[in-house]
C-alpha cells in the first residue's frame, strides 16, 4: 500500500525576536503564558512558539497560526511585537538567561559563544518511520541546502556577513573550536554507526568541560549524547523524530510550508529506492539520489554565502522537489542594506513585525476581529 503523504507527524518549533513599541530588545514577559507552546529561550529577547507533532498538512498550519495568533494578542495588550529576522542585526546587548546548562557551553566554546546568543532559527521535526531511518536522515542532510529558502538576516552585529548569516554564525564562528559538535556531519550506514558518533562527540565535550574547570558530574547533569551536539541534522531518540534545525526564524507562511514539503520529501522514502552518488541529486519516479556527501557541502555552503541568489542551489533544490519561487527569503530583501545602526534595525525590526502580523491575519481570520 501506498503511503498517505499526510499521515506521517511533523512539529515546527520557532523563535522570534520580541520587541518593544519603538522596536527595542525585550523580554517576552507575559507572552509565554500566552499560548501553549510558548517557552522562554536562554537569551533574554528571544520567545519560542512550538506546535504539538500534526498528522497532516493542514493540521501543522492551523495549530502554528493558531499559537502565533494567541502570542500576537497578548502581544497587542502589552505592547510588544514578534520579528521573523534570524539575528537582531544591531550592535544590542543579548543577555543570557542563568542557567547551568549555558554556563558549561560557554565555558567549552568560550568567547565564541557570543555568536550563539544573536540566533534566531526554526526546528523541523518528521516522524521517524520504522526501518528507515537512517534513509530519513541522510535525505535531511542532502536537503540540508533548502535553508536558503528561508534565509532571514544577512546582518551580524550591524555589518553584512552573509546570505545566511544565523548559519555563518553557527556553522563557520560559534563551533569553530569544537567543529564536530556544530558542522553538519557525513551521512551514516546505520543506527549503530550514528549511536558511536554521539558518543564520541559527547566525550569530546565533556573533555573539553573537564580540561576548562567543569566537573563531570555538572556536565552528565545537564547534557546526555543527544543533548551535547548542535549538528543540524539529528536523529532524536526521545522525540522519535529526525530533527533539521538548520533553517533561520521566519514568517509562520514560510516556515509552516518548508517543514510540510519537507515532511512530504522524506515520507517518500517508504516507496522509493535512496541512492547516493555522483553530485547532482535529484527525484525519480522510484528513486530519490543523493548527492555525495562532499557535494552536498558545496551546495550549503552557496546556500549561506549566497542563498538564492547562487544559481546552482537553485537548481539543486529544484531538482530535490522544492518549489523555488514559492519561497521569498527576508535577507534578499535586505541584501544590499548595510553597514545597519541601532535605529535601522529598530525601524526594520517594526517593519517586519508588521509583517508577520499581516502573515497571521491571512492565515487566521479570527485574528484581529
Amino acid at each position: 500500500m501506498t503511503p498517505d503523504p499526510e499521515r506521517i507527524r511533523r512539529s515546527i518549533e520557532v523563535e522570534y525576536w520580541v520587541i518593544d513599541g519603538k522596536g527595542r530588545l525585550t523580554e517576552p514577559g507575559q507572552l509565554v503564558d500566552a499560548s501553549p507552546g510558548a517557552e522562554r529561550e536562554f537569551v533574554e529577547p528571544l520567545l519560542e512558539i512550538k506546535t504539538t507533532p500534526c498528522e497532516t498538512p493542514t493540521e501543522l498550519r492551523d495549530e502554528l497560526f493558531d499559537r502565533v495568533a494567541a502570542v500576537l494578542e497578548r502581544a497587542d495588550e502589552l505592547g510588544k511585537g514578534l520579528v521573523p529576522l534570524a539575528t537582531p542585526m544591531a550592535h544590542d546587548e543579548i543577555r543570557e538567561l542563568p542557567c547551568d546548562r549555558t554556563r558549561i557551553q560557554n565555558r567549552v566554546v568560550g568567547e565564541n559563544f557570543q555568536y550563539v546568543r544573536h540566533c534566531a532559527g526554526t526546528h523541523i521535526h518528521v516522524e521517524q518511520q520504522p526501518g528507515r531511518a537512517i534513509d530519513q536522515l541522510n535525505t535531511l542532510i542532502a536537503l540540508d541546502p533548502a535553508l536558503a529558502l528561508v534565509n532571514s538576516s544577512p546582518f551580524y552585529r550591524d555589518q553584512p556577513l552573509a546570505a545566511g548569516a544565523r548559519s555563518k554564525l553557527y556553522r563557520w564562528m560559534a563551533y569553530d573550536d569544537v567543529p564536530h559538535q556544530g558542522w553538519l556531519w557525513t551521512y551514516v550506514d546505520d543506527e549503530t554507526q550514528w549511536n558511536r558518533r554521539l558518543e564520541r562527540r559527547y566525550e569530546e565535550f565533556v573533555t573539553a568541560a573537564t580540561d576548562a574547570g567543569v566537573a563531570r558530574q555538572a556536565v552528565e547533569a545537564n547534557f546526555d549524547p543527544e543533548s551535547a551536539v548542535w549538528t543540524p541534522v539529528q536523529l532524536r531518540e526521545k522525540f522519535t523524530t529526525v530533527e533539521w534545525r538548520s533553517p533561520d526564524s521566519a514568517l509562520p507562511s514560510q516556515v509552516v510550508q518548508l517543514a510540510n514539503r519537507t515532511a512530504t520529501l522524506v515520507e517518500r522514502l517508504g516507496e522509493v529506492e535512496v541512492r547516493i552518488e555522483g553530485d547532482t541529486g535529484g527525484l525519480q519516479d522510484e528513486t530519490i539520489v543523493l548527492p555525495e556527501f562532499d557535494a552536498v557541502l558545496e551546495y550549503v555552503n552557496d546556500a549561506v554565502r549566497d542563498g538564492l541568489e547562487s544559481d546552482a542551489v537553485r537548481s539543486y533544490l529544484e531538482r530535490m522537489g522544492f518549489d523555488v519561487d514559492a519561497y521569498e527569503p527576508i535577507s534578499h530583501d535586505l541584501d544590499g542594506q548595510g553597514p545597519v545602526d541601532s535605529e535601522t534595525a529598530r525601524q526594520l525590526r517594526l517593519e517586519y513585525a508588521e509583517r508577520l502580523e499581516r502573515d497571521v491575519q491571512r492565515s487566521t481570520p479570527m485574528y484581529g476581529d
